[in-house]
């Protein structure tokens, strides 16, 4: 369930210390037991791992997930990659602060509140607490690899070791286990405060179901019995995220200043110059026409600021470019549509023409953009639902995705068809839920009735199509393209996951290759950051980015 995210208090709370018990010589992030409100951190926790902190966008005020989706989406595809070879695409000190983040701010907070919470009988405050590092270790070692873990958070201790991959994701499972022993015991209180849920027991619990489902599905590779029993024992306990309400969602509001609330795709290019993120000629491009017919979805996920191909090459260079030899006659290059769809090829790091207001922008879904009505207008500060989209951790239609593969490539419990033909169809309709609860709503309804469209029967239209080609599959390997390219599709928004599905399977195959035909090897897991590597006496830095994670055991040929 959506709780919008109370920045404004928060703030508040932070400047007025006394009436959060803090004194006003404390640092807020060194929080101590003797010093805190547990609420209040708890807060401060959730805001870390998912939310924007108040300050603007600087990659000392982003998440967790923001900090780690922001790179993996440019790796597969969804956003560009603004380098021209992959050991450029995440760099040493590009991740300086995703590394600060977890371990001087979530994780050292996590350790806090724990034993407040179990002294105080507040059993829902250290379930969340649990939930939120195991997920944070598990995304670590995801983009990683071996990272430090059981000599991390010493103080005595300024060059910890790093643990292997396998050894902390058990310790992550075995979090979320006790985590559940959490939720289902007595609280003394509820977390009135939390910021997913309210403090519902039942709904975190699910998460933590499910953040064990992905995991084990990470591990399918190297331990296929393990992953099998443990995906079925989840299948059977009927508690994993399965209801919109349930759905594993940050929400941003819409508030500009004291504090900033707004989704940071929104911030960083709803403004009276626009600029931003560009967008992926390849994602659109599959998303325009892959099926024959475009993706419902497209309205939703991308907002053109012009509605016809640009024809100035001093705004679009790659016009005028023949395309490159080692692209294949299906490939996108320069432009993905004839209409507007205005992005980048794969690892472009070509100059920044002033095209800041004619680029394809984040939409509605998940950024709280502007809805594409054809308008072909550019984007402004405050336009669209102002930035109060949503980030998509975990979603009901990620599960059924994750199941489908699972049944697919394991054969645990359920049919792969049935269960793909739910997850996209639960995606279609979260996204359209969340957009017609938006200020959007209106407009939606004014252009689809004007144009006599019918949602659902774009929907049907969608699914049957999908359903004709898994059909006609004749291997397994292609049905997994077609379970792994869907989940792709409703993946928007969310790297991480996006990330782990491509290493896991090498899906969706036949990508837009990089413009230039030597990118090297594709990131397998990312480079140490700067600061742990210049500041540590027992670390030692990757030879290169091709150092798979403990669970990815599929050859270096596998993505390109």
């Amino acid at each position: 369930m959506f709780k919008p995210i109370k920045l404004f208090a928060l703030a508040l709370c932070a400047a007025v210390v006394s009436s959060c018990e803090l004194n006003l010589l404390d640092n807020p992030n060194a929080v101590t037991a003797a010093n805190t409100d547990i609420n209040y951190l708890l807060s401060q926790i959730e805001l870390n791992y998912a939310g924007q902190r108040a300050g603007g966008i600087t990659p000392t005020t982003l998440s967790h997930f923001n900090q780690l989706t922001d790179p993996t989406m440019r790796l597969v595809r969804m956003l560009n990659a603004g380098a021209a070879i992959y050991d450029n695409a995440v760099t040493p000190g590009s991740t300086d602060g995703a590394w600060t983040t977890a371990y001087a701010g979530i994780l050292n907070d996590v350790k806090t509140i724990i034993p407040l919470a179990e002294r105080g009988e507040l059993f829902v405050h250290a379930g969340i607490a649990r939930t939120i590092r195991a997920s944070v270790m598990a995304n670590m070692v995801d983009v990683f690899g071996d990272v430090p873990f059981t000599e991390a958070l010493n103080p005595e201790n300024f060059n910890p070791k790093t643990d292997g991959g396998a050894t902390i994701y058990t310790a992550a499972i075995a979090d979320l286990d006790k985590a559940i022993e959490n939720f289902n015991a007595r609280s003394r209180a509820g977390a009135t405060g939390d910021l997913f849920y309210g403090g519902t027991a039942d709904s975190w619990i699910r998460v933590a179901n499910t953040l064990k489902l992905k995991m084990l599905l990470n591990r399918r590779l190297i331990d296929k019995a393990g992953a099998t029993s443990g995906i079925n024992s989840l299948i059977t306990g009927d508690k994993l995220i399965s209801t919109a309400a349930q759905n594993f969602t940050f929400k941003f509001g819409s508030n500009l200043t004291n504090p900033d609330t707004r989704h940071p795709r929104y911030a960083g290019q709803y403004s009276p110059t626009g600029g931003g993120d560009y967008q992926s000629n390849s994602y659109m491009g599959t998303m325009y026409d892959s099926k024959g017919f475009p993706d419902p979805r497209m309205r939703y996920y991308f907002y053109r600021q012009v509605v016809r191909n640009p024809t100035d090459v001093n705004a679009l260079r790659c016009i005028t470019n023949q395309r490159p030899s080692h692209y294949g006659p299906n490939d996108v290059f320069c432009l993905p549509t004839t209409v507007g769809y205005w992005g980048r090829d794969h690892l472009s790091n070509e100059g920044i023409p002033p095209d800041g207001l004619l680029r394809t922008a984040w939409g509605l879904y998940p950024a709280g953009g502007l809805y594409d009505n054809d308008a072909g207008r550019p984007v402004s500060l405050g336009a669209g639902a102002g930035g109060a989209g949503i980030h998509p951790i975990m979603m009901r239609s990620f599960v059924d995705f994750m199941l489908a593969e699972a049944a697919l490539e394991l054969g645990t419990t359920g049919n792969p068809r049935a269960l793909l033909k739910s997850a996209i169809e639960k995606s279609m309709a979260d996204v359209r839920a969340f957009a017609l609860a938006t200020t959007e709503a209106g407009k939606i309804a004014t252009f689809e009735g004007d144009q006599k469209i019918v949602w659902a029967d774009q929907v049907t239209r969608y699914v049957n199509q999908v359903l004709t080609t898994y059909d006609a599959a004749t291997t397994n390997d292609a049905r997994l393209n077609i379970i792994a390219t869907e989940y792709w599709l409703a993946l928007y928004g969310n790297g991480i996951e996006a990330y782990n599905l491509y290493r896991r399977t090498g899906k969706p195959a036949n990508q837009q290759p990089a413009l230039d035909p030597n990118p090297g090897v594709f990131v397998r897991s990312f480079y140490y950051p700067t600061s742990f590597i210049a500041r540590n006496a027992n670390a030692k830095q990757k030879a290169n980015v091709s150092v798979p994670v403990f669970w990815d055991n599929n050859p270096a040929t596998l993505t390109r």
